[in-house]
């Protein structure tokens, strides 16, 4: 292998420890390839590696062979498949995947993503974006800005990418006319000064003949500004601007290998930090001060931004997994209600209300979005009203958690380098593990600062023991004609009988006021759920027991719920009746209207029903009267 520089090569022969430290040193550079389909993006990037020097003989051979079997140069080397590594790219011509290479030249070590250009990919090119500092925009030469550049260029903006190249391609085949690559930077211009993209670069290349990416192209003379790898040698990098922030670093793991030793364990967001600095334990907010800064080869004396370490403290205090420790003089918030951009990269379209995992950092919670409160167009730039967000969409929102989260907004105030760590999240879809959207935290809701519980001098405990008994919500869940209505009456007659004091929420009774305004739509379901989870609650504070008949299909709400009551009070009852026989029962007409198409979103027919894992009681109503199940319910309530 021969590399950009001889005395590299001879150093590598002689002492290969030494040309690994000497790497080690040089700064990283992350950037991006983007652009609309066929704009020679992974062309691109195989020059930068050939040119680079840094392709392996037999690599080089390989290419060689490929490039007669899948190029699309004829007998010239095809450098594209240097990156297409998927065989459905290789047949079809196109990136599919993000690929990552790594390169280096003299001053720097690069990994760039080759990410796709097809619209229906755009997720990935978000993934590629997430850790990018730069991203180089291809234009076609012949085609102009197009929609895709726009929509990238706005994307690799709302992710926290501040620097860009547009890279105009394919040169040669408009024989490197100065007029085209001119119109085509106006244009460009025009835009980003729209989006507030003010640090960028034009750069007219010819991937195929490699002009101006290492060498300057005698054929565009014209051009005066720097070759491509000229400029990623030179542009600035954000790892100096994270130094400078107060000390950020989110718990990865806590290391326990012994009695003796406990140490926190994650990668360092933001700032520096010495042995024996107080800082902040969040969202607890105890305060300690660090006793070791821990590496596998030894402590160290001080730790910056983008360093891996173990933390000790001073003091015993609750840090776990998802925990923020910080400076404990200029320490981020905590809140569970925020403004955020969603960039949508699932098929399914947003479903308001519906409960998805969010991932920011290390921290986990349950979390839904509002409906959006507008939508960017990303031709015209327009705040669209939008009811949900689809594929691709680029939308703002608000976003409630089930618990307050460590944040801080993801772009800088002094438009410094992004908090990715903090303020950056995904969303995952709670049945599919699916990754389904990106966001970025703008603010925390007033109301989310503003806002705090009422202390009351009667208790949900003197409730209860004025009314002898301990508050329950028995939630009643299963399809439509299973008999959960008719089971919940004769329960609560029973405990009537018993002098409980009971209330019964039906879920026919709840639409004809509380819930009136909602329909049958998978985001309707769920908002149903959540109000009546809430009212259940409020009656379980007044030492009620709270009986629940209402379909609930969907197990991530059915949760939502549980979360809101104290432990051992929330008791679902799965009525479980096949759907056959729930058809058989048909007393209302439902299911035949469904089937003639009458009912669209009916339960059990074109909408899911999601039954219970593991719920506290079962009642297979093939076997048991309806009687029977009202006695096995009062008899399990009895023994609680």
């Amino acid at each position: 292998m021969s590399l950009s520089q001889e005395s590299d090569h001879e150093l590598i022969r002689s002492d290969v420890r030494a040309w690994l430290k000497q790497q080690e040193k040089k700064e990283l550079l992350r950037f991006i390839t983007c652009g609309s389909v066929d704009d020679g993006k992974s062309t691109l990037i195989g020059r930068l590696l050939y040119e680079s020097k840094q392709i392996f003989d037999d690599q080089l051979d390989a290419l060689e062979r490929d490039s007669k079997k899948h190029g699309t140069q004829g007998e010239t080397i095809d450098f594209a498949l240097l990156v297409d590594g998927l065989s459905a790219e290789r047949e079809q011509g196109i990136t599919i995947d993000v690929a990552y290479r790594f390169f280096s030249s003299a001053r720097r070590k690069f990994i760039v993503a080759d990410t796709p250009g097809h619209e229906q990919y755009t997720r990935n090119m978000v993934t590629g974006a997430s850790t990018a500092e730069l991203a180089i925009l291809l234009v076609d030469a012949r085609k102009g800005v197009l929609e895709q550049t726009r929509r990238h260029s706005i994307l690799a903006s709302q992710v926290g990418v501040r620097r860009f190249v547009l890279a105009v391609t394919k040169m040669d085949l408009v024989d490197y006319d100065q007029d085209a690559f001119d119109a085509i930077v106006a244009d460009y211009r025009a835009f980003a000064e729209k989006i507030g993209i003010d640090q960028w670069i034009a750069i007219p290349v010819s991937g195929l003949n490699g002009d101006n990416i290492a060498a300057r192209g005698e054929a565009m003379s014209w051009y005066e500004g720097p070759t491509l790898i000229e400029h990623l040698e030179n542009v600035p990098i954000d790892s100096a601007a994270d130094e400078a922030k107060p000390f950020r670093m989110p718990v990865q793991w806590v290391n326990r290998p012994d009695l003796h030793f406990r140490g926190f364990a994650g990668q360092i967001a933001g700032g520096t930090l010495r042995p024996g600095e107080e800082v902040r334990v969040l969202p607890s907010g105890r305060t300690t001060k660090v006793a070791r800064i821990v590496m596998l080869d030894g402590d160290l004396d001080e730790a910056v931004a983008g360093q891996s370490v173990t933390l000790t403290l001073a003091d015993e205090v609750d840090c776990s997994r998802g925990d923020v420790i910080a400076a404990a003089k200029d320490p981020p918030h905590a809140a569970d209600q925020f403004e955020a951009t969603i960039v949508w990269m699932a098929e399914e379209e947003m479903v308001p209300g519906k409960g998805y995992w969010l991932k920011l950092g290390t921290q986990t919670a349950t979390a839904t979005v509002a409906h959006p409160k507008y939508q960017l167009n990303v031709n015209t730039l327009e705040q669209l009203a939008a009811k949900a967000l689809d594929l691709n969409a680029i939308g703002v929102a608000d976003v409630t958690t089930d618990r307050p989260l460590v944040f801080e907004p993801y772009k800088d105030e002094a438009g410094g380098a992004p908090n990715r760590a903090l303020g950056g999240f995904i969303l995952i879809d709670k049945l599919t593990n699916a990754t389904v959207a990106a966001g970025m935290l703008h603010f925390a809701l007033r109301r989310a600062e503003n806002i705090h519980w009422q202390a009351l001098d009667v208790s949900r405990e003197t409730h209860a023991r004025l009314k002898g008994q301990k508050p329950s919500v028995l939630w009643f869940t299963g399809l439509s004609g299973a008999g959960k209505s008719t089971i919940a009456n004769l329960v609560e007659k029973k405990l009537a009988a018993m002098g409980r004091h009971t209330f019964l929420l039906d879920g026919d009774n709840v639409r004809h006021g509380l819930n009136k305004d909602l329909g049958f739509t998978e985001a309707d379901r769920i908002e149903n759920i959540r109000r009546v989870g809430e009212v259940a609650k409020l009656m379980a504070d007044a030492g009620l027991i709270v009986l629940t008949a209402f379909i609930s299909p969907f197990r991530a709400e059915r949760e939502m719920v549980r979360r809101m009551m104290n432990d051992g009070e929330f008791i679902e009852i799965f009525v479980d009746t096949p759907l056959a026989e729930a058809e058989t029962r048909d007393v209302k007409g439902l299911y035949a209207k469904a089937r003639a198409g009458e009912l669209p979103n009916f339960t059990g027919i074109d909408s899911p029903y999601e039954p219970p894992e593991r719920p506290e009681l079962r009642i297979d109503t093939t076997k048991l009267t309806a009687e029977g199940a009202a006695d096995k319910i009062v008899a399990m309530l009895a023994q609680r």
